[in-house]
This record gives C-alpha cells, sequence and structure tokens, in this order.
C-alpha cells in the first residue's frame, strides 16, 4: 500500500526539517531552552539569518518563543515532530519486509 502524502497542515513541518541548521537548532533546544544570542553564537552567521531560521521553525510549530524581558526564549515544541514522525513511520513495514527478504536470500546463498 503507497504511503499517502503527508497532509497540508504538514508541510510546515518538513519545511522546518528540511533545512540542517534547522535541525542543529532542533538539537540544541532538545537540550533545554536558549535565548536567540546563545543559538546564533553556535553558528557561522549573522544573527538575522539565524531569526529566519528560527521563525520558519516557529511557522512549523517546531519552537515556542516566549518573551522574557527583552530576551526570546526559544523552546522546543517536540510535539509537532510527531508529524512527521507518524508519517515516516508508515515506512518501517517497508523496510522491515525488506530486509525480512534479504535475510531469506543470504540465509539461503549461505
Amino acid at each position: 500500500m503507497p504511503a499517502r502524502p503527508p497532509s497540508a497542515d504538514a508541510q510546515p513541518v518538513f519545511r522546518a526539517l528540511a533545512d540542517p541548521t534547522r535541525r542543529a537548532i532542533i538539537s540544541m533546544l532538545a537540550e533545554g531552552p536558549r535565548p536567540i544570542a546563545e543559538i546564533a553564537a553556535a553558528f557561522d552567521m549573522t544573527r538575522p539569518a539565524v531569526a529566519k531560521h528560527l521563525a520558519i521553525l516557529k511557522d512549523g510549530g517546531i519552537i515556542a518563543v516566549e518573551a522574557k524581558g527583552r530576551e526570546r526564549i526559544n523552546r522546543l515544541n517536540p510535539e509537532a515532530l510527531k508529524t512527521a514522525a507518524d508519517w515516516l513511520g508508515h515506512f518501517d513495514r517497508f523496510w522491515d519486509e525488506r530486509l525480512a527478504k534479504l535475510k531469506d536470500v543470504v540465509e539461503r546463498t549461505s
């Protein structure tokens, strides 16, 4: 059975995950909330460029931004990643079947 494409509302999540910088930011935020200055310091790019990446992550619902005084604290929203995980999980069965067939072939030729 072919996989259904992700729903239209999932597109912002996949767009956010498509970029390696944004995936690195997600990994950083998985360790805990951080202000933009701390995130920007980890990358060789301008703070406005990092802010654009954060905006895309926010549009995808992957992060939430909280104002604390003058700082904006970025926090991971892991529930948003469930959309992508559910869609990708559909392919687990595909790989399980393929690997089982490969195992059978290998065991028969050994």
